[in-house]
């Protein structure tokens, strides 16, 4: 059998690749919306929409949060522009958490969908069951 498994035409023509303006920035919002998508995140700044908070009032606030990942996800908003850390020089000492201007615009759109999976939350559930009944 003569057939060579070495490509006859290795040296095809493609068009130059020009980034396409529309999707050149998905990795960098990707990774925005895995910080503002994460329910910790979520929760945080909804709590944080009426002003500011203490951390151990933020973890009374949220049920279920550790103490770390509560940590974690307020250095996480900090660093992402959204949350403000301020430290009062007191014994001990007092530390608030606020939403930034940026921080506060996105609290809107969180608020929404907050509502919205609290409002649907029985008809989502209600779904999950029968999904579940039909795939065992």
């Amino acid at each position: 059998m003569g057939t060579s498994l070495k490509p006859a035409h290795s040296h095809l023509p493609a068009p130059p690749m020009r980034p396409d303006p529309q999707h050149s920035d998905c990795r960098g919002v990707a990774s925005i919306l895995s910080r503002v998508g994460d329910k910790w995140s979520v929760f945080v700044i909804m709590m944080l929409g009426d002003g500011p908070k203490r951390f151990n009032e933020l973890k009374r606030m949220i049920n279920g949060i550790s103490q770390r990942m509560l940590t974690l996800t307020l250095r996480g908003l900090e660093r992402d522009g959204l949350v403000t850390r301020t430290i009062f020089p007191t014994i001990p000492p007092r530390v608030d958490y606020e939403l930034t201007d940026l921080g506060h615009g996105l609290s809107r759109p969180v608020q929404a969908l907050g509502m919205w999976a609290k409002e649907h939350q029985r008809e989502i559930e209600a779904a999950r069951a029968r999904f579940d009944e039909r795939n065992p």
